[in-house]
């Protein structure tokens, strides 16, 4: 056990699934996982691990914004030995190109967060996906006929942020969320693989949104091509 998840050892895939809802890890766990088995409730941050395609798969959820998604892919990846991380969320497109409901696959991730400028001493790192691991879920998108978009996003520190979207937009980036940008460094400290699988909740280009229950559950396809991505 570690002190944010109560799994013992065994009990966590070496491939997970991290929403940052944990309503959506139970989602998947009913919908998606055979036999699947709740390790974690630990601040009702569920986590469950059952099998697909016969292979096993865990699925974790975060939390939002850095410092929790820090804490748990840590854990995870020091503590239980997960190999590949995938993380599946929401984001709010800032291309016009990008629209709702729209799949993005996260190339590399900018941030406005300190937390790599306080671990590299000012310095820039850059968090990039794991190559294998986008050129699979690219692949798995394409087999179902889905086209995801593929590119940089921003994981933000701020939710409210006003205006800021449009310089990051000016520079090509595809969406705002908050967590990818922690999710690549701290498996690059471990040397692991992690990608994040995004869908367009919203957009701060047209103003266009989707409810609350939708993007616990409806979100689906980013779900499966997840799914398909951790046993590849």
């Amino acid at each position: 056990m570690s002190i944010h998840i109560a799994a013992k050892n065994g009990e966590i895939a070496e491939a997970i699934l991290l929403p940052g809802d944990p309503l959506r890890a139970q989602f998947i766990a009913e919908t998606y996982l055979e036999n699947a088995k709740r390790y974690n409730d630990v601040r009702n941050m569920f986590g469950f691990t059952g099998t697909y395609k016969g292979k096993p798969v865990s699925v974790q959820g975060t939390g939002m914004g850095i410092p929790s998604i820090s804490i748990y892919t840590h854990e995870l990846f020091r503590d239980y030995g997960v190999k590949r991380a995938i993380r599946i969320g929401t984001a709010g497109a800032i291309q016009k190109t990008v629209k709702l409901r729209d799949m993005v696959l996260a190339q590399s991730a900018c941030t406005d967060s300190a937390a790599n400028r306080f671990r590299f001493g000012g310095r820039d790192y850059a968090p990039t996906a794991s190559w294998k691991l986008l050129k699979a879920a690219w692949e798995a998108a394409a087999a179902k006929g889905w086209e995801p978009a593929v590119g940089s996003v921003v994981s933000t520190d701020i939710f409210y942020s006003g205006d800021e979207w449009k310089l990051w937009a000016e520079y090509g980036c595809l969406a705002m969320e908050m967590e990818t940008a922690e999710l690549y460094t701290v498996a690059a400290k471990f040397g692991r693989e992690a990608l994040g699988i995004l869908t367009i909740s919203d957009s701060l280009v047209s103003g266009e949104t989707t409810g609350a229950a939708e993007r616990q559950s409806a979100f689906t396809r980013m779900m499966e091509v997840a799914l398909e991505t951790a046993v590849s």
